[in-house]
């Protein structure tokens, strides 16, 4: 069996032509009638049902496929991982972080592989935790800065630092100098994060307001933690923001509460690919944990 077997396949698996498949494929159709016909022979099983007005899987067709996009997803990985591992120190390394967690030493860190490794090109980006979880698993960024939970076999990761939560506010408007206050706020407008982006980050926000007998009335969402502290900057709202971000905004305009009775915190993880075994991704980890 060869890979353009299983490629050739896939894809008659997902338009069900044999025309379009070999449009898609930039062959004719006749090669790809006779390499299908090749892999049903050699697997012993009939893959497809055709005539001339349909092509359809049979039951072990639909298993052959399911099966299949996995093995092929992992050839590729393979494939990355591998060109990665013959190019040595040299080529990419992509980190990523959600806006939350970015800080000065986030910073630090890219400065200090840029001198270890001055062959390498050092990405940056901010995605999302989702995202990133789906990123990792498919090799297509090397470390990931991301909020727990983590639930996937295909990603190893380590604990960064804990963190609590704080109020932000903006001082012209509000006067709160302790967490009990927050109690008073069940008329107040919050800024928060969009529930679909960060769905854990807003059921924090409820399970917090909630302890203080209210429900929050959230008016203004936003995807990025610098767009929401401007909004409360800019008297539209109050928020609650993981504790971490507070020493990146030194503004005479803001004030910020810890909310430290609650005993609620978050995770912040360093994830990578499992069995990565990357001396880069080794060396930032251990860079941020130190």
């Amino acid at each position: 069996m060869k890979l353009r077997h299983i490629k050739y396949f896939l894809k008659l698996a997902e338009e069900l032509s044999f025309v379009r498949a070999a449009e898609k494929l930039f062959i004719s159709q006749p090669p790809l009638s006779r390499q299908i016909k090749e892999l049903e022979t050699e697997i012993g099983a009939q893959l497809f049902e055709r005539n001339n007005k349909r092509v359809i899987l049979t039951e072990a067709g639909k298993f052959y496929e399911k099966e299949m996009s996995g093995v092929l997803k992992n050839i590729e990985r393979i494939n990355i991982q591998t060109k990665r591992i013959s190019e040595n120190q040299s080529g990419e390394f992509r980190i990523a972080y959600v806006s939350s967690t970015f800080s000065g030493d986030i910073s630090k860190l890219l400065q200090f592989l840029s001198e270890k490794y001055p062959f390498v090109n050092f990405r940056l980006y901010e995605v999302p935790t989702v995202k990133q979880i789906a990123a990792l698993e498919d090799g297509k960024i090397d470390l990931g800065i991301i909020r727990a939970p983590l639930y996937s076999s295909k990603i190893d990761s380590q604990l960064w630092f804990k963190d609590s939560f704080s109020i932000v506010f903006n001082r012209n408007k509000y006067s709160i100098t302790a967490e009990e206050e927050l109690e008073k706020l069940k008329e107040a407008t919050f800024v928060f994060f969009n529930k679909d982006y960060a769905p854990y980050f807003y059921d924090v926000l409820l399970q917090i307001c909630a302890q203080y007998g209210f429900e929050p009335k959230v008016v203004h969402e936003s995807n990025n933690i610098s767009s929401i502290i401007q909004l409360v900057k800019n008297g539209l709202g109050i928020s609650i923001v993981p504790t971490n971000v507070v020493k990146n905004y030194n503004d005479p305009d803001l004030g910020f509460v810890e909310l430290k009775k609650i005993n609620l915190f978050t995770d912040i993880l360093l994830a990578t690919p499992k069995n990565q075994n990357s001396e880069i991704g080794q060396r930032a980890i251990a860079f941020l944990l130190t």
